[in-house]
């Protein structure tokens, strides 16, 4: 099973267990660029996973090109810190790889201390915020002796390799860039000034280390910028680095600034394959594929066609650092999913905040958070097969407890079947396959349609209780919330209705705004129709898009607040505000609806009083907590904790997490 997937793989004279490799992400465990337990704990569990490189960082090669915020190796006293991860990695059967960084015009001056950044031209970057000032010759030479110095330090930490980051739009990548790049000397202009600055790196890299030490660097395949490099100029750019030196090339997609997304939902699985497919026909050397790839049979498909060599399992390991062993095993269905949320990843870097995972409640904190198994076994029952009652239930059985689950509904997953209902939130149905998998594989008693009151608890006579009851919709307090006309969220999504040509959403929050989507798509052609008509060039491209983003209804959204978009994670919410743009979707800012009667919503905004007539209108105004069961069983005398939507509605990480803590303490 997945025999090329897990067949070896040799980079230079290393030899690689595997065709996985856990890409550099940044988690800013530390605020003093120092390795520590946190760090060490989080990539030694991803190594016992069955990794084939492990690639640590990114790690700064001057104050300048990363700050504080990151791990360095610009100093010679960190190398035993380094050479002490190498020795768990390799402990572990993984290959170590550690990724030299300069970010150039994308420092923050808050970064370097207030610094401006320095960058190959004097050009605003619309990532910083800041106009970085041009590099001279002397420096440019420093940039590329601080690349030397680090890879040599790598070499004499025991890392088995090191990467270039000439991707994401960071320096290199502005070297090679006609948008970063102004210059007139011999690092500019033309295709050779441009590509100098890399190549020089790489052949003095090369020379340092020795030509049996692995060298690879990070590339983008196409900038997605416009007026910078596309998939077209792409491998001629990996051409040079082969030539330079470079034994493998690890491509990913564009730059942080570009707006089209690079890692979340709305990127279709192994959506950048071709780009690495596009590189590895312009070279010799391995090529690894990046972005989205989530699934073994992904995985094993990219090798298989020829796309490239390896694959990055980036957050997939932080969601399941297990991923290679489960799959290599044959049992790819126990993989705990990445769903490419970005909230506790992306989000967290972007907020100069610790990365973590709302699937896996372990990941990066591996040192605090484990599963004991337990020295006295007790009845535990699990009331409602929600997110939270899930993950208690798999845990307690883990550790050794005597479960059984029950559930109202007649399927588990609880509101995650409402949350996935929304364009490009279906991955969220990933944790039901999930839990599905590990309730067979513990051999957990499920008991589906069936409610469960007191006087059931006291016949079963369990000795702790885990209760998740859930939530119900908000109703705000308007004049004819009652209406006919009125729906709710929930229903619309849940059960798809029919709707009217006038649709009014009432809430811009998270859960509002993927309403309104999810209406606005109703009548739309699907993908597949997409395809056919494009093919054929049966209608014109811009008669596409029409077609795509112009559904049966017209949607308007109400919100109170100043802005749209409330809880909806930093890394992800431009996209989300620009599809409601593409599909035409108005939204009404400082509204406040007063009263709804046969669909006629009067609202207030700018102190004024309006009307609009609309055919439906949707309630979404969030979710309140359930509690009714849970105030009862505090009579009982039996030890129980709430989790999930009981607790914090509408938050998918505190069931997850709090679900794993309830069961733990048992």
């Amino acid at each position: 099973m997945y025999e090329n997937l897990f067949s070896p793989i040799t980079i230079n004279k290393c030899e690689i267990r595997n065709r996985t490799a856990y890409p550099a992400i940044g988690l800013l465990y530390s605020d003093d660029s120092l390795l520590n337990d946190r760090y060490n704990n989080f990539w030694e569990t991803i190594a016992k996973g069955g990794v084939g490189i492990l690639t640590v960082g990114p790690l700064g090669v001057d104050f300048l090109g990363s700050g504080n915020t990151g791990l360095t190796l610009r100093r010679d006293d960190v190398i035993p810190s380094y050479q002490k991860l190498n020795r768990l990695i390799h402990d572990a059967g993984a290959k170590s790889w550690v990724q030299l960084m300069h970010v150039g015009g994308y420092a923050h001056p808050f970064m370097i201390d207030g610094q401006q950044p320095i960058a190959p031209s004097s050009i605003y970057s619309s990532y910083s915020h800041t106009t970085p000032r041009e590099m001279t010759i002397d420096e440019i030479k420093e940039v590329q002796k601080s690349f030397v110095e680090a890879a040599v330090r790598a070499k004499k930490s025991d890392f088995d390799g090191v990467e270039l980051i000439g991707s994401a739009g960071y320096l290199l990548t502005q070297f090679l860039s006609p948008l970063k790049n102004n210059r007139t000397d011999e690092y500019g202009g033309s295709f050779e000034n441009r590509t100098r600055f890399p190549r020089e790196i790489i052949e003095m890299v090369r020379e340092a280390v020795g030509p049996d030490y692995a060298i690879t660097i990070r590339m983008a395949g196409s900038d997605f910028v416009v007026g910078s490099n596309t998939d077209h100029d792409t491998p001629e750019f990996a051409k040079v680095y082969e030539k330079a030196g470079i034994d493998a090339i690890n491509v990913t997609g564009g730059w942080h600034e570009s707006k089209i997304p690079q890692i979340p939902m709305d990127l279709p699985r192994s959506g950048y394959a071709f780009l690495a497919g596009n590189i590895k026909k312009a070279v010799s050397i391995p090529v690894m594929a990046s972005n989205r790839i989530t699934t073994p049979d992904e995985a094993e498909k990219i090798i298989r066609d020829g796309h490239a060599d390896m694959v990055n399992l980036g957050r997939v390991l932080i969601a399941d650092p297990e991923w290679p062993n489960k799959a290599k095993a044959g049992h790819p269905e126990e993989i705990r999913p990445c769903i490419a949320c970005s909230q506790g990843c992306m989000d967290m870097v972007m907020s100069q905040k610790p990365v973590f995972c709302i699937a896996n409640a372990c990941a990066g904190m591996e040192g605090d958070r484990k599963i004991v198994q337990t020295k006295s076994s007790k009845k535990v029952m699990v009331i409602g097969a929600g997110p939270g009652g899930l993950e208690a239930a798999i845990v307690a059985k883990e550790a050794g407890h005597n479960v059984e689950l029950y559930e109202k509904a007649d399927d588990i997953g609880g509101q995650i079947w409402i949350a996935a209902k929304p364009p490009h939130k279906s991955e969220l149905l990933e944790f039901i396959r999930y839990y599905r998998a590990m309730l067979i594989k513990y051999d957990i008693p499920l008991h589906l349609n069936t409610e469960v009151d007191v006087d059931l608890i006291k016949k079963i006579n369990p000795d702790h209780i885990i209760i998740g009851e859930g939530a119900v919709p908000i109703v705000p307090p308007i004049n004819g919330a009652d209406d006919p006309s009125v729906m709710d969220s929930w229903d619309v999504l849940k059960n798809d209705p029919g709707l009217g040509k006038n649709v009014a959403v009432i809430g811009g929050g998270a859960v509002g705004l993927e309403t309104a989507m999810f209406v606005s798509l109703k009548g739309t052609i699907s993908p597949d129709v997409l395809h056919f008509l494009f093919s054929y060039d049966a209608v014109s491209i811009e008669r596409l898009k029409e077609l795509v983003f112009n559904g049966s209804s017209n949607v308007t959204v109400f919100e109170m607040l100043p802005k749209a978009g409330q809880g909806v994670g930093r890394s992800t919410k431009w996209i989300l505000m620009g599809n409601i743009k593409k599909h035409g979707i108005t939204l009404h800012t400082n509204a406040k609806v007063t009263s709804i009667k046969d669909g006629l919503i009067t609202f207030e905004k700018d102190d004024k009083e309006e009307q609009m007539q609309f055919d439906n209108v949707i309630m979404a105004a969030g979710s309140k907590s359930v509690t009714k069961l849970s105030d009862e069983v505090k009579n009982l005398g039996i030890p129980f904790d709430r989790v999930g939507d009981c607790v914090n509605p509408e938050k998918l990480d505190n069931a997850i997490h709090g679900g794993f803590l309830a069961a733990v303490k048992i």
